[in-house]
């Protein structure tokens, strides 16, 4: 019996030790889950972590001609050149009040108003659900920091920020301007503006670097991408419409 069992151990052991993994990883399903087993030779192991860092690289280039071309077009309301027009981006609501990082560039948009180094305010937001208007929200803010409802425009198909960039431009008459947003997005709202023909100033809103402002950088990643494409190419917004003359009125009223 032992001879027996000694010969059973041998060949288990022998079968074990003579394990080839594959090259390529394998999808096994284990009970109801899918479980991957990486190849364990080092050239694809090797393979792998190269093609992990091209993509990390690939990532970041977009992002990274941004800032390039952004350049000195960046700084604090304090450094922003006297421009007729602000643009304010949209960055959310909850319970239809703006959120705090789209208060705060409110906040900044307003503190220009005052300094007289803007005399109108476009606010561009989406307001494709009855339930949900970005400008109206944007605007009832800006009226209770002082200021006029007749300084303010209000731009409800702004759904990305090339949108926005393209009807400020083509619908709204708008060549030269002060944009508004935090500092991880700034740099690609500079640059697509200037890409659909305005020139363009960023002030960039400062935030205290919490769990919010690191899930907007790694997001500013993603949507690089799209952006560089977007200059690009220079798709028309998903609604054009007709031209608009709010900023212009707003701009004469005063």
């Amino acid at each position: 019996m032992r001879g027996k069992s000694g010969e059973r151990r041998k060949r288990l052991r022998r079968r074990l030790t003579g394990v080839r993994w594959p090259d390529r990883p394998v999808l096994r399903l284990r009970g109801r889950f899918a479980v991957l087993r990486l190849p364990r030779t080092r050239p694809v192991q090797r393979r792998l972590v190269q093609g992990l860092m091209v993509a990390c690289v690939l990532a970041l280039v977009p992002a990274t001609w941004m800032r390039l071309e952004a350049g000195d077009r960046v700084g604090t309301t304090a450094e922003a050149p006297a421009r007729e027009v602000a643009v304010v981006f949209g960055a959310g609501l909850w319970k239809g009040r703006p959120t705090p990082y789209l208060a705060h560039r409110l906040d900044a948009a307003a503190e220009l108003y005052r300094a007289g180094k803007v005399k109108v305010v476009l606010v561009t937001g989406d307001n494709s659900r009855v339930e949900y208007d970005e400008p109206d929200a944007m605007r009832t803010y800006l009226t209770g920091r002082g200021v006029p409802d007749g300084r303010i425009v209000s731009d409800y198909a702004g759904f990305d920020s090339w949108d926005s960039c393209v009807r400020a431009k083509k619908i709204f008459g708008v060549d030269r301007a002060v944009l508004v947003s935090q500092g991880f997005h700034i740099h690609r709202a500079v640059t697509l503006c200037r890409s659909a023909g305005i020139d363009a100033y960023g002030v960039a809103v400062d935030e205290p670097r919490d769990a919010t402002w690191y899930y907007g950088g790694a997001r500013e990643l993603a949507a690089s991408g799209k952006a560089a494409l977007d200059a690009l190419f220079r798709p028309d917004p998903r609604f054009l419409g007709p031209a608009e003359p709010g900023v212009t009125e707003a701009l004469a009223a005063g």
